[in-house]
């Protein structure tokens, strides 16, 4: 799960559809013509690699342009600052999570809470190797406030609604108070996967699992 993992650099990134141009330019200048949209894909595209690779503060828009085969003048054009950049691809990061959530919902209702709690582990793992930036533009610090608990409350609530349709189900307020603590889990684990020296990071993550999985069958009995 390292964001610095060979494999991941040679996926495509993932704001590189269309679907998450669109969403990603939000925050700069959107592209009307495919050309542009294409060159949009290439910029965020290394963004990523570079945010993942360097972290947000050593990264450089310089460096980002140089990767993507573009000018600095380019890069600019559609995203000014560095900081824009970073929220286009965190709203695009967002939004990919929570499409995540809403799948696994879909697809795990009326199942028992245990096994649930283990597929979204199972999920979140290859959400953050198809997301190898995610780990580092969710620490950094963001200066919309509001939009950040907008997001933050959005995905509490799919968590709560995830647990409210398991079988047995989650009584509301027990769901809603599982939700912090399964997004508060769900960082940590991130945090646990961006240590790439933590020899034992498997162990580590396993050790979370079982928590949360004991945790979640304690609920699940009242």
């Amino acid at each position: 799960m390292s964001s610095q993992n060979a494999s991941k650099k040679n996926r495509p990134a993932e704001a590189t559809d269309a679907a998450s141009v669109e969403a990603a330019a939000a925050t700069g200048k959107a592209p009307q013509r495919q050309r542009g949209k294409e060159r949009v894909a290439a910029l965020l595209s290394a963004a990523v690699e570079v945010f993942a690779e360097k972290g947000f503060e050593a990264a450089t828009m310089t460096e980002i342009a140089a990767k993507a085969g573009a000018s600095i003048g380019s890069l600019y054009q559609f995203f000014p600052t560095k900081d824009v950049l970073a929220a286009a691809l965190h709203q695009a990061n967002g939004e990919a999570l929570s499409q995540m959530l809403e799948d696994l919902a879909r697809e795990t209702e009326g199942q028992n809470p245990i096994a649930v709690g283990d597929r979204l582990f199972a999920d979140l793992k290859r959400f953050l190797d198809d997301h190898p930036a995610f780990v580092v533009l969710l620490d950094r610090r963001d200066p919309d406030h509001a939009a950040k608990e907008v997001r933050r409350a959005k995905l509490r609530g799919q968590v709560a609604r995830l647990l409210q349709q398991t079988r047995p189900p989650l009584a509301p307020a027990r769901a809603e108070a599982m939700a912090v603590i399964i997004l508060h889990v769900m960082k940590a684990a991130m945090t646990i996967t961006s240590e790439n020296d933590l020899v034992n990071g498997p162990a580590v993550l396993d050790e979370l699992r079982a928590m949360l999985k004991g945790h979640l069958e304690a609920a699940a009995k009242g």
